[in-house]
């Protein structure tokens, strides 16, 4: 990875990215937001439940944090860094990822990391 932990990178970069497999996608976005439209290859663990849930998150991938702009995100990866898991921050989050071509699907269960 050329990225360096905590960093934000570009949402262009990043679907390049977790296309290829090199990054783990995590949404930490709400249940509603998630079923309103997310990334077909996300994984979805809303931020409130993110501690709890703490081991559902790869130990040997980096992660991807995305929420809806990117302010969500932002404290999740900081959060995650501190914890040592490699993360970096989705830039502009959903919005962004959208707006660079990202692919965004409808529906399916809120709450599950897959």
């Amino acid at each position: 990875m050329t990225q360096q932990p905590g960093e934000s990178i570009p949402a262009g970069e990043a679907i390049s990215l977790v296309g290829s497999g090199a990054l783990w996608l995590l949404d930490v976005r709400e249940g509603f937001e998630w079923r309103s439209g997310h990334a077909s290859l996300a994984h979805h663990i809303p931020m409130g439940e993110l501690g709890m849930r703490q081991g559902e998150l790869p130990d040997d991938a980096t992660i991807a944090v995305i929420c809806h702009s990117g302010h969500r995100s932002r404290a999740v990866t900081d959060a995650l860094v501190a914890a040592d898991y490699p993360a970096v921050d989705v830039a502009g989050g959903m919005i962004a990822w959208q707006a660079s071509g990202g692919d965004v699907v409808m529906g399916g269960d809120a709450g599950d990391a897959r």
